[in-house]
Parts: C-alpha cells; structure tokens; sequence
C-alpha cells in the first residue's frame, strides 16, 4: 500500500471502466481543452512496456519520505508558483502547458484533475536539482523502485558519506528531488502520462 508515482499506457489511459484504471473522462477533458487553446490533441500515448528491469520503459517510483524537508527546499529555491507547478498537479504529460489544466474529473486522491507539463516540470526539477547537486549516480531508469530503493537501503547514504554535498544533508528532499525530475524526463522519454497511483 502507499502512494506510487507510475506511467500510463494507452489501455489505460483511454480506458472507459474507471474500476480498471480507465482515465477515458480525463484523456478526452485534456484534449478538448488543448484544442481550445489552439494546441494539438494528445493522441499518440504509447501501449504500457512489459516489464524489462534497466530497460526505463515503465516508471513505478514510492513516495516513502516526509516530503517537509523538501517543501522547505522548494521555499527556499522555487518561487510559489514553481512549488505549486512541481507538487499541484495529479497527472503529467509529455505536452508543454504554459498553464495547468484542471478538469471537474476525480483523481486518485481528489475531486478533480489538475494536469501539468512534464517540459514545465522538468525545468523546475533540475533547477532544484542544480541546487543541491544532484549526483549523477542517482538511478535514471526508475522501472521498479529503484530510486526509491537507492535512497532508502543505503546506497544514496553511502555515497553522501564518500563524496558530501548538499544533496546529502537531507535525503529525504534529495530523493523528492530526484522522483520529479526522473518522473518528468521519463514522461518526455516515453511520450506517457504520469499519474499517482
């Protein structure tokens, strides 16, 4: 149990049978108001990947830590706006908004859908993970927990402890950090939304 951050394939995505994770109300909610702005539809979602380990096909990250720590990061770095732009939305996708999307559609964990950018989110991501120095040894192919996994069995504190920096001094924003800017480059990788699940 808890709270994933995953990829959404095309089965899902336009599926009508909201028991079976359909999101048809929120795809068709998105494309009318992308056509309202004068945008292209968002059509093209790729089928879900099997399960390859490494392969950085599908996306299944835990929100494990407090993300306190990392809402302090965020006031410190971003302004509200920014905040509000990497921590407000409940699904990403790989088409450039300058502005939110919010649909009357429940999500997972509200009584609508507030849809970001992941081009947007990305720019916020590294700009937070420019400020504390990201290590590059942090997982990019997030497949199966292993971010969640590098950070939480030892291996991010290993690292901290053999080459310190400010990503180091607070692990659990490091790795809020790292699940928004994994999550929004794999979303532009793939061509998929993002959703918490």
């Amino acid at each position: 149990m808890g709270v994933y951050v995953v990829d959404v394939g095309a089965e899902e995505w336009f599926g009508e049978d909201e028991d079976e994770g359909g999101r048809a109300k929120i795809a068709s909610g998105l494309n009318a108001e992308l056509v309202r702005r004068g945008l292209p539809r968002y059509d093209s979602v790729p089928a879900a990947a099997e399960f390859v380990r490494g392969s950085g096909r599908s996306f299944e990250e835990k929100l494990v830590p407090s993300m306190n720590s990392f809402l302090t990061l965020c006031g410190a770095h971003l302004s509200e706006a920014e905040t509000d732009l990497l921590c407000g939305w409940n699904v990403l996708v790989p088409v450039s908004l300058e502005e939110e999307i919010e649909l009357r559609v429940g999500s997972s964990y509200s009584d609508s859908t507030v849809i970001v950018g992941a081009p947007q989110v990305l720019a916020v991501a590294e700009k937070l993970a420019a400020a504390v120095e990201l290590p590059p040894e942090a997982p990019e192919m997030c497949d199966n927990l292993d971010l969640t996994s590098w950070f939480l069995d030892g291996e991010a504190r290993e690292l901290s402890e053999a080459r310190p920096g400010p990503w180091g001094e607070d692990l659990d924003a490091a790795f809020y950090v790292a699940l928004y800017l994994r999550a929004a480059q794999h979303s532009l990788r793939r061509g998929c939304p993002m959703v918490y699940s």
